[in-house]
């Protein structure tokens, strides 16, 4: 006689799994979502195309598109050399260390907001020694980009980390021994391995910053066609009594951003086919 066992997971059958995960990506995604959907219904074509063809609306989204993205690359840079000194070296305090790159997902965007406009403010500590030479930080798309640049450098940390962890070091050192400098052995051999999670991490920073307020409404200033962030513009429709123009500037904000991101998921997939 044969016995035969039936493998039973740690989590329930495939069934209640599933609806629970639709049940949550309804409550999270989908229903704020149709709500969204729903109220752009009663705008018409032309009073969408006024909006989104209007200078001060373009202005605020040029403004947060280029400082996530600008924010988004300097931390691929940023990220890979801290969560390379993370894996890499020990050294003291470095739990500490590792601790405070989370600081960011504790504190706060409020009160990040309002630290980084005290610094770099041209009365601040850093902002002061820029001033005379011209340079103005808070109050300019340098500043947005700063507070961008802040609140995602976790995510392609916390993204990079894990695989560097797995990444075996005698690969490097037998490409080493084979004569290979060492700019090649990192191009060649740690880098392929590195461009999935380094997209990935530039995506979560990038989704991130175009949809941050808190942190940016304090340091931009909040000028109209230089400094204004498309989410203090929905705000300020909001306060005005305009829902259908809030409406209008979110649901474009929203098709926009889900392009750009289903484009960065396309290259990362392409990426991870040719390192295969």
């Amino acid at each position: 006689m044969h016995s035969t066992t039936t493998k039973r997971g740690v989590l329930p059958g495939f069934g209640l799994t599933m609806g629970y995960s639709v049940l949550y990506l309804s409550l999270v995604v989908l229903i704020p979502l149709s709500a969204l959907l729903l109220n752009s219904t009663g705008l018409t074509w032309s009073k969408f195309w006024d909006v989104a063809t209007d200078p001060r609306v373009l202005a605020s989204f040029k403004v947060s598109f280029l400082t996530a993205a600008a924010a988004g690359l300097i931390d691929v840079v940023l990220g890979l050399l801290l969560a390379w000194v993370l894996v890499r070296y020990d050294f003291p305090g470095k739990s500490i260390f590792d601790a405070m790159i989370d600081l960011p997902f504790a504190l706060p965007t409020a009160v990040a907001g309002v630290a980084l406009t005290a610094i770099y403010s041209p009365n601040g500590w850093i902002g002061s020694l820029f001033e005379p030479l011209g340079i103005r930080i808070a109050f300019s798309p340098i500043g947005i980009t700063l507070a961008l640049m802040f609140i995602g450098i976790p995510f392609v940390v916390r993204t990079v980390q894990p695989v560097l962890q797995e990444l075996d070091a005698e690969v490097e050192e037998a490409a080493a021994t084979l004569g290979s400098s060492r700019y090649r052995t990192f191009r060649k051999v740690v880098l392929p391995e590195l461009l999935p999670p380094l997209m990935t991490g530039f995506a979560l920073a990038f989704a991130r910053g175009i949809g941050e307020y808190g942190s940016v409404v304090f340091i931009s200033g909040n000028m109209p066609m230089r400094t204004e962030i498309a989410p203090l513009l929905i705000m300020s429709k909001l306060e005005q009594f305009d829902y259908a123009g809030a409406t209008a500037v979110a649901l474009l904000l929203l098709l926009i951003s889900f392009a750009l991101l289903l484009l960065i998921n396309s290259l990362q997939r392409r990426v991870r086919k040719t390192a295969r």
